[in-house]
């Protein structure tokens, strides 16, 4: 009996071992921790500059700070198990996305959909302990990505992009509007670099994956018109982030030559596009920078305001 016991347990470890890890990667997979993440970047960086052009510490809001994130990460997660929840019909014909859980069926339809209001209500919640004008952006930005975006534009039109563009413009909102609900240049400069940045980075990656667009029946721009007007595309939307830098001088002089060598190099990047014989290829480098230039930019506004203070 004993050899049987010692035999069997490390199988049985093993085996709800595995369970484990399989249900955190369905969870995972089902808020999309990556567009989170980035996601919070942002948020934080309106927050920060937020107390940085009230001149307010960060110790005497350390629990605003804790209600934001976590208040806009429940809010964000929702809008996005909402979407895995609705396009559990498409999901399954692109390869990014037809290992969903939705799609795999590791966890139910109505478990998805009561998860996904749950996350999006506790986090509403949450919002209302900072400021109300926080919770409302937090709310029109979740409304737009699930209902304007996932429900109604994005198997319609190749406006899609633009109007999911919303959603992923509001986190810095969010931030910002926790510590002070009168929005300032500043805020609405973050919200415009956010919404014009979104177009290029989504269209690129409309881009690679144009042939799963297609398959799913989704109206991407470059499954519609082609890839010579999405590239036209990209280029004018990066061109117009190129004045936004000089709407944020209170930064200083690092960040805005910085910032605008991040910009002039995309702008660079995207008009060689149109000398570049392998388009999927430079679809493929516009993205990755896009990715690189949001992190870099966003972090930079926080670096240079460190003078912060913090008490």
């Amino acid at each position: 009996m004993n050899k049987v016991e010692t035999t069997s347990s490390p199988l049985i470890g093993k085996s709800a071992a595995v369970k484990d890890t399989s249900l955190f990667a369905d969870l995972k997979a089902l808020i999309k921790v990556g567009i989170v993440n980035s996601n919070l970047i942002t948020t934080f960086a309106g927050f920060w500059l937020a107390l940085y052009f009230t001149n307010t510490a960060f110790a005497a809001n350390w629990d605003v700070f804790l209600l934001t994130m976590a208040g806009t990460a429940l809010v964000i997660a929702g809008g996005c198990i909402m979407n895995n929840w609705y396009d559990v019909d498409i999901d399954p014909v692109m390869s990014r996305t037809k290992k969903r859980p939705t799609v795999t069926g590791n966890i139910s339809l109505n478990s998805v959909l009561v998860m996904g209001i749950s996350s999006t209500a506790l986090g509403l919640i949450l919002l209302l302990f900072t400021t109300i004008e926080a919770a409302v952006i937090a709310f029109f930005g979740w409304f737009t990505y699930v209902v304007l975006y996932t429900m109604w534009s994005k198997r319609r039109y190749t406006l899609n992009t633009a109007i999911g563009s919303f959603s992923g413009a509001v986190p810095p909102l969010i931030g910002w509007a926790a510590i002070n609900p009168e929005l300032h240049l500043v805020a609405a400069v973050l919200f415009l670099i956010m919404f014009i940045w979104q177009t290029p980075h989504f269209l690129a990656l409309a881009m690679k994956k144009s042939k799963e667009y297609a398959t799913a029946g989704i109206p991407m721009l470059p499954v519609v018109h082609g890839f010579e007007i999405t590239k036209r595309q990209i280029v004018v939307y990066i061109a117009c982030l190129l004045p936004l830098p000089f709407f944020l001088a209170a930064l200083g002089t690092t960040f805005m030559i910085i910032a605008s060598l991040l910009n002039v190099g995309w702008l660079a990047l995207g008009i060689g596009g149109f000398f570049m014989k392998d388009d999927l290829k430079w679809a493929n480098m516009i993205f990755i920078y896009s990715l690189n230039y949001l992190t870099i930019l966003f972090l930079l506004m926080v670096v240079v305001t460190l003078e912060l203070p913090f008490s």
